[in-house]
């Protein structure tokens, strides 16, 4: 070993994280060098300074800390990558990746592909391969039914649904009823965005009805998240704050919870001392029962119900 090498596994020695074949080697090594041996002991002097600093933990930090990563991890719906090549790419990578091995036979080949592929785009769609629609204007096919017919011919029912691809301020009415049919979609994903996006509009009573379904009925927690921070600026509005205190009851998912009870304490509300009462009783989460028990002590109302 070089006193290179040793002084960047000192701190790893001295916590016990070599394994027992490196812990021999760079013992060998001290044996016979002074500097690294100095450079051992300035790592005890320093981890015996760090031992004898005493400072005043916060009791819930540990607990708020693992709160927060909770929130972290289940907070956001996984995102799907978009691929940015087109199905024409695509096309044009799967059959190279198919006759890679065939390296005399693969321009032929590949050439009858695309000319056969181009036939039967022009049979099926009425136009030429080079008037295909454009990425952001894809058209799929799903084939219904598929019945043979005489002198060798095909009958095919298909539906075709084209891909459209438009942009607009949030002001624009038909990008906020995209949206509002976006948070209904079955991807999370982009219920997710749609939620993050229309947040920015609470104010219309359209916009707060959707963010008040999703938080109820949503079944992803990402989702539910970013509804909450939506109605953070509708709590003056007392369905809003009904709304809470249900979820409070019946959202099975701690961080959930825990926003909620931050925003019903944001806005102190005496006619939910009763639903803090009841949920604080039932709470099995410590950390949220805490907060509920200090919200209703800066409430001067008891922690039981009667």
């Amino acid at each position: 070993m070089t006193c290179d090498s040793v002084s960047k596994l000192i701190p790893l020695y001295f916590y016990g994280e070599l394994t027992p074949d490196e812990e021999d080697r760079l013992e060998d090594h001290l044996h016979e060098c002074a500097e690294c041996t100095s450079a051992l002991a300035r790592q005890r002097r320093l981890a015996a300074a760090l031992d004898q600093r005493q400072t005043e933990t916060p009791p819930l930090l540990l607990e708020d800390c693992r709160m927060d990563l909770m929130a972290a991890i289940q907070g956001g719906a996984p995102r799907l990558e978009q691929s940015s090549k087109g199905p024409w790419t695509l096309f044009l990578e799967a059959m190279g990746a198919t006759f890679v091995g065939l390296n005399r036979l693969q321009r032929p080949v590949g050439a009858v592909a695309l000319i056969a592929l181009g036939f039967f785009a022009s049979r099926f769609t009425g136009s030429s391969p080079t008037a295909a629609p454009a990425p952001a204007d894809e058209v799929f096919a799903t084939v219904r039914s598929v019945r043979p017919e005489n002198a060798g011919r095909v009958q095919i029912a298909f539906d075709e649904t084209r891909r459209r691809t438009v942009s607009g301020s949030m002001e624009d009415q038909n990008i906020q009823k995209l949206l509002l049919a976006a948070a209904h979609e079955e991807n999370p994903a982009v219920r997710v965005e749609s939620m993050g996006l229309l947040k920015s509009r609470a104010g219309s009573g359209e916009v707060r009805d959707e963010l008040l379904n999703a938080l109820v009925h949503d079944a992803n927690v990402g989702v539910r998240l970013e509804a909450l921070k939506g109605l953070k600026p509708l709590l003056a509005d007392v369905e809003v704050r009904k709304t809470l205190g249900q979820v409070l009851k019946t959202d099975d998912n701690p961080a959930v919870r825990m926003q909620v009870v931050d925003l019903l304490v944001a806005q102190r509300d005496d006619s939910m001392v009763s639903v803090l009462q009841d949920v604080v009783q039932k709470e099995d989460n410590n950390y949220i029962r805490l907060k509920l028990q200090k919200a209703l002590k800066d409430m001067n109302a008891s922690i039981g119900t009667f």
